[in-house]
C-alpha cells in the first residue's frame, strides 16, 4: 500500500466547494473523469454505497466511510475488482494575506490523501488533481 497528498487551492468559497462534494449529482461538473454518480442518496454520508460510472463507462463501486459536516471533511472507499483505494477529502479556508489590514485573496483549499496500490494512485493522480483544481474554481 502507498499513498498519494495531493491539494489545490483557489477562489471558491469553503461553503461553494463542501457543496460539491456532498451533493452527488455536481461531482460530474468539476470532476472530467465522471459520467455519473448512481446511488440512492443525494448527498455523502457514513454507509452510502453507489456506482461512480466514469466517462469510459467503467462502474467503480464505493461506500462512504466517514463525514464532518464541521470540519469539511470525508473519507469513502472504492473497489474496482480486486483493486481497492481509500480516499480521504479536507476543505479548509484560504487567504493570500493581508495588506494594511485588508484581506488581498481569499478562496479555499482542498486536500485529498489517497491510499491503495502505488500503479494505481499514480495513473490516477492527474485526473485527481485536474479535478481538485475544477473543485476550487469560480
Amino acid at each position: 500500500m502507498a499513498t498519494v497528498n495531493l491539494r489545490a487551492i483557489g477562489p471558491a468559497s469553503t461553503g461553494t466547494v463542501w457543496r460539491r462534494y456532498t451533493h452527488f449529482q455536481q461531482w460530474s461538473s468539476w470532476s472530467p473523469q465522471i459520467r455519473a454518480v448512481h446511488t440512492d442518496a443525494a448527498c455523502i454520508a457514513p454507509g452510502v454505497r453507489g456506482r461512480v460510472e466514469s466517462v469510459l463507462r467503467i462502474g467503480v463501486a464505493f461506500v462512504i466511510e466517514d463525514v464532518d459536516p464541521e470540519r469539511r471533511s470525508w473519507s469513502w472507499r472504492v473497489r474496482l475488482g480486486p483493486v481497492r483505494v481509500w480516499l480521504k477529502h479536507d476543505v479548509l479556508p484560504w487567504t493570500t494575506g493581508t495588506r494594511t489590514g485588508v484581506r488581498t485573496g481569499a478562496g479555499t483549499e482542498t486536500r485529498l490523501v489517497m491510499r491503495g496500490p502505488l500503479p494505481v494512485l499514480v495513473a490516477y493522480a492527474p485526473l485527481a488533481r485536474l479535478a481538485l483544481r475544477r473543485l476550487v474554481r469560480d
